[in-house]
């Protein structure tokens, strides 16, 4: 629950921050435990993108040393501006996580621009070596190959050939995931098609509900989403009695019948590394990335519904990954629109900064960008 006392005194404080602050904040730190401020755009407790990272700050509650403060249910305006300033000048946190993709620019990039000394690390890929403050710094996981493996059970699960795919926004880390679904199914069957439906922003639980009655009613039989809580979608499509494959967290329990699998975020691994940078004296990494070989991705345990053939073939490929050894995104790849996107005979790995900005749906994708 949010603390009312604490933010009425962080929006009077933050509108008032002074370089005298600053100074207490930074002697505090050097007398008191490492501060942190996690800030979310949604809910703690929303079986998605935020609980994810809740889920990690309680755990690094636990550690010596360190002390936690949170905020929930800041949109991606100039309240975020303020839930950092008061965070660094009440608090005395030295290290803000703003976890949402909007928090970045201008927010996140004037604050730490303001506040040298504080370290700002946000969860998504837009940070620049050279381009952005040095006290900032980006990181991310490779979910995109959990999305891959869904894939595989969706596509071995269909039996219409139709999947479906609720998502935000298009941008580059959305597109992957609905991609690299798209191919994973298409491995299982060639022909299959994933139907996409962009509701427009990160939180609106009535479109997600229309976008997934809307597929089902066109057949399809397997859904997943990238939204901030799939909790609706999965819902949905428990109640129409379709399947589906989750995202951020596990969502088994919310379809005990039709959830196949899941692409979930270990950021406890992300974010105990930082930690232990700034207790030792030094600045967390500014970019980082990982997948399932790194610990920063995991999948959901399979439900009863998955086929002993697809839990085989999903493992056989889960492995490979988790040995450096499988590429999702090479040539040759066509877009939904018919134009070459990676030749014959190149492999784009996941550390490709093509990845990273990509701007395509790929073949077998209903749907468009824009």
């Amino acid at each position: 629950m949010i603390d009312k006392f604490a933010i009425g005194r962080r929006t009077l404080l933050a509108s008032s921050a002074s370089a005298v602050a600053l100074g207490l904040a930074g002697t505090a730190h050097a007398q008191k435990p490492l501060v942190i401020g996690f800030i979310y755009v949604g809910p703690r407790d929303d079986y998605g993108y935020n609980q994810a990272h809740a889920e990690a700050a309680a755990v690094l509650k636990k550690m010596p040393g360190v002390k936690i403060v949170e905020e929930e249910k800041v949109p991606e305006t100039v309240a975020v501006e303020k839930t950092m300033e008061s965070m660094i000048n009440l608090d005395g946190a030295t290290l803000l996580f703003p976890t949402s993709f909007g928090y970045f620019d201008p927010y996140m990039l004037k604050e730490a621009t303001k506040n040298p000394k504080i370290q700002f690390r946000h969860c998504g890929g837009l940070w620049q070596e050279g381009k952005h403050p040095v006290n900032t710094g980006s990181y991310f996981g490779y979910i995109d190959e959990c999305q891959y493996l869904n894939g595989i059970v969706a596509g071995a699960t269909s039996k219409s050939g139709k999947l479906g795919f609720v998502a935000a926004k298009p941008i580059p880390q959305v597109l992957r995931n609905i991609n690299a679904f798209t191919l994973g199914a298409q491995s299982i069957n060639p022909k299959i098609s994933t139907q996409v439906i962009f509701t427009g922003d990160w939180s609106m639980p009535v479109k997600e509900a229309e976008a997934t009655n809307s597929m089902i009613a066109q057949g399809v039989d397997v859904v997943t989403c990238h939204v901030d809580s799939p909790k609706v979608v999965v819902e949905t499509a428990e109640r129409a009695g379709i399947y589906t494959c989750g995202y951020h967290t596990n969502q088994a329990k919310l379809a005990p019948k039709g959830y196949l699998t899941g692409a979930e975020w270990n950021w406890e691994r992300v974010y105990t590394g930082f930690v232990e940078a700034m207790k030792a004296g030094k600045a967390p990494a500014n970019f980082v990335r990982g997948g399932l070989k790194e610990g920063f991705v995991r999948t959901s345990a399979y439900g009863p519904a998955v086929s002993d053939a697809a839990k085989a073939k999903a493992d056989a490929v889960k492995l490979e990954m988790l040995n450096g050894n499988f590429v999702i995104f090479k040539g040759p790849l066509k877009d939904n629109k018919g134009n070459t996107v990676i030749t014959a005979g190149t492999s784009q790995i996941q550390t490709d900064p093509a990845l990273e900005s990509m701007n395509y749906l790929v073949e077998g994708v209903v749907g468009s960008t824009s």
